[in-house]
């Protein structure tokens, strides 16, 4: 459960890529690829994506505003009755960040930190990506420090 003062935003998305026979790892794939170009319309810069270690990965690592973004997505396909309809399906993908991923992901962002002997100040962030592949669509909703 995402915890803290949380700020988000949402944007729809047009994806326009057939997502017949995708199986879990492709939607998690895509729905990566898309917070990565949510995030750049939104002024991050991109520095890495899948950033793994032995205990964690970290999905895209993001700089904005001078502050390193560890950013985990969390992608889901469905058909959307519309852009807001999930409130009420009781089922958010960023929930799903709990908080054994949170340290883990805290974990592998303090070495990746180290690695690049960065000294700024870090945040985590939780992107969560609706796909409709009916339209081809995706919401995107970003939650900024989360931990």
């Amino acid at each position: 459960m995402l915890h803290g003062g949380v700020g988000f935003c949402r944007r729809v998305w047009d994806y326009g890529l057939c997502m017949l026979g995708m199986n879990t790892k492709d939607t998690g794939n895509l729905g990566e690829s898309i917070a990565c170009e949510f995030l750049m319309q939104k002024g991050f810069t991109i520095k890495e994506r899948n950033y793994r270690k032995p205990w964690g990965e970290i999905d895209i690592i993001a700089e904005k505003g001078g502050i390193v973004r560890f950013v985990e997505v969390k992608s889901v396909s469905y058909k959307m009755i519309d852009v807001f309809s999930r409130e009420t399906d009781g089922y958010r993908p960023e929930e799903r960040v709990d908080s054994r991923k949170l340290e883990k992901i805290s974990r592998t962002a303090e070495t990746y930190m180290a690695e690049k002997h960065l000294d700024q100040d870090r945040q985590i962030d939780v992107v969560a990506v609706f796909l409709d592949p009916s339209t081809r669509k995706a919401v995107c909703t970003l939650y900024e420090g989360v931990v």
